[in-house]
């Protein structure tokens, strides 16, 4: 039996230990607060920061954070903010969570954004409501934060369109199994799950025992007969294949932790891998085997080749969304296709729900793993960087992303916001170890902001490297707040803020030259001075202006090695553009037609 067949055997038990314990009669075991209980759950699962934003009806379980020994506030500027952070930082944290505390009402409608981009990604974000007591809800006076109508559930209502399971502590005799409920549904299907927790529960008491019971993220098994025929299809199309298969990975192998599995089954199978844009760093970009980035027709000639004439694709995770397939450019038949998620498994045109890839991936490479020598044979394109040589020192897309490569080290946590950035990057091998974030599906201008925050966090719990931000002045502007929570938290990210004067993303997508795509210029060297940097000694900020100011600055020890928080205006033209966003622009503008 497999190390990961004893974990999926544990977790089970674990399942039905926690189930048996909600039918017993209440035992003499310790007695705790609610609130306290929830800490403990937290705890476990590996949360040290919590974010959000104080509120009357949050502020008695806000004590017990605050008094709480691991697990810190980190109190954001608003909702929004803080809701990107939890998703930031639980994308980093995987295994874990994010957890985002905010008040009844006003408090919750504006983290819904940032809750629904994580459902949208599939991050595991946890938000507590913070609401009036049970008395009150039953009562339904006209409470400030109500909409006046005595409508208390509104807001619930409203969550359950962006969450994968909620609920409403309503007594002390099934708190705790809600809580285990809402918590497991979170971590297990990697998705936003919401809680209220009404003022007059926190303190009230309830057993212990549970606790002692782990939660676990481990999917269920397979069941075991389907599995093995699913098994037995896949090595016959292999076979069939004569080898000539390819491994193309996204963004669920991240988010439903196979990357241990998938690096097992390429290493053993020696099949060539390629990544989709959300899948970037799924697979180490400087391993051999690694090829580079497939997004349908947006693909460099070499990649799109080598990919689409593959006789078999092993996918893994995808989510085809347009920005994430080249506008649904792929051109990978079903026929040749098998594809492997968290839930389900789908071979050609057959699907079978329940078998899942988290058990299916360690026996799928058992099978496989003497096709190595055939598989070696298939050649696999070299992933690089190479720096243009170009004629003036204006810094443009084509150069600026190749010379970022170089800067990069092992470990870094890279952040791209959507637009230049997210595309720029997309051709870019990115270093061993390093961690790549981008919200390639949601696209909510202004999240990388919050989510530098979570993620520096995390990294720093980690012991991971520098965390690097990629954001245009436009996207800055939304959410730039959240600068303050870095200095605060004493977070030394490297912000390189790409000065194009408005929109870019935009400016392709329609009205080139248009006003509404313009922006006010702010001074932004003096930004960390006024978001709390007062008297200049945590922080640093730059204006380049040319490649020769941009590579002296790279190339300099005190800057590379982040020791204070860095903001480096990128002087650009306004309406260049990095290759990828230029192409994907040009198919959305043929889909999204305007008709006069």
């Amino acid at each position: 039996m497999s190390e990961l067949d004893v974990q999926s055997l544990q977790a089970e038990v674990n399942r039905l230990k926690l189930e048996v314990n909600a039918l017993k009669v209440e035992d003499r075991s310790e007695q705790v607060y609610i609130g306290n209980y929830l800490l403990a759950r937290l705890e476990q699962l590996g949360v040290k920061s919590m974010f959000g934003v104080p509120g009357d009806f949050n502020l008695g379980f806000l004590d017990l954070v605050e008094d709480h020994p691991t697990i810190d506030w980190i109190g954001n500027c608003n909702e929004l903010n803080a809701a990107y952070a939890a998703d930031g930082y639980a994308r980093v944290k995987e295994q874990g969570l994010g957890v985002v505390l905010t008040t009844f009402g006003v408090g919750e409608l504006s983290a819904i954004n940032g809750i629904a981009g994580a459902f949208s990604e599939m991050v595991p974000v946890l938000h507590i409501a913070g609401v009036p007591s049970t008395a009150q809800q039953k009562l339904k006076p006209m409470l400030h934060h109500t909409l006046g109508d005595g409508r208390y559930d509104a807001y619930r209502k409203a969550s359950e369109q962006f969450t994968i399971s909620h609920a409403e502590l309503q007594n002390s005799s099934t708190a705790a199994v809600e809580i285990d409920r809402v918590l497991t549904d979170c971590i297990l299907h990697a998705r936003p799950t919401y809680m209220t927790l009404p003022t007059d529960l926190v303190y009230t008491k309830i057993s212990s025992e549970r606790l002692k019971i782990p939660l676990s993220h481990l999917p269920p098994p397979n069941e075991p007969d389907e599995e093995e025929f699913v098994l037995s299809e896949i090595e016959k199309l292999v076979e069939e294949a004569d080898n000539d298969v390819i491994v193309l990975v996204d963004a669920c192998a991240i988010r439903h932790d196979v990357r241990k599995e998938v690096k097992e089954l390429i290493q053993k199978t020696q099949f060539p891998v390629y990544s989709a844009p959300m899948g970037k760093t799924a697979v180490d970009e400087t391993y051999e085997r690694y090829g580079g980035i497939y997004v349908g027709s947006i693909s460099h000639p070499e990649i799109k080749e080598k990919v689409e004439s593959a006789k078999l694709i092993l996918s893994i995770g995808s989510l085809k969304s347009d920005f994430n397939s080249g506008n649904f450019t792929y051109s990978i038949p079903t026929t040749r296709t098998v594809e492997l998620h968290s839930s389900w498994t789908k071979i050609r045109y057959a699907g079978f729900p329940g078998i899942g890839m988290k058990q299916l991936l360690p026996k799928l490479t058992k099978r496989l793993h003497e096709v190595n020598a055939a598989a070696r044979q298939i050649e696999v394109p070299k992933f690089v960087a190479t720096v243009p040589e170009e004629s003036d020192d204006v810094i443009s897309h084509n150069w600026f992303w190749p010379r970022l490569s170089c800067f990069f080290k092992p470990k870094d946590v890279i952040v791209a916001e959507t637009g230049t950035s997210s595309f720029g990057i997309l051709d870019v091998p990115l270093p061993k170890d390093a961690v790549f974030l981008a919200q390639i599906l949601w696209g909510s201008i202004g999240w990388t902001v919050g989510s530098t925050l979570g993620a520096a966090l995390a990294a720093r719990e980690l012991g991971l490297g520098r965390t690097i931000l990629f954001i245009g002045d436009g996207s800055l502007q939304l959410t730039v707040q959240e600068l303050t929570s870095m200095l605060k938290k004493d977070l030394k990210p490297i912000i390189f803020l790409l000065n194009n004067s408005g929109y870019t993303i935009e400016r392709y997508l329609h009205g080139k030259h248009r006003h509404y795509n313009d922006i006010v210029n702010w001074k932004w060297t003096s930004l960390l001075n006024v978001l709390g940097d007062v008297d200049g000694t945590k922080s640093k900020s730059y204006t380049v202006n040319n490649k020769k100011e941009l590579s002296e600055l790279l190339d300099n020890a005190s800057f590379a090695n982040a020791e204070v928080m860095q903001l480096v205006e990128v002087m650009m033209p306004m309406h260049d553009a990095p290759r990828a966003l230029q192409v994907q622009a040009e198919l959305s503008g043929k889909t999204n037609k305007y008709v006069a």
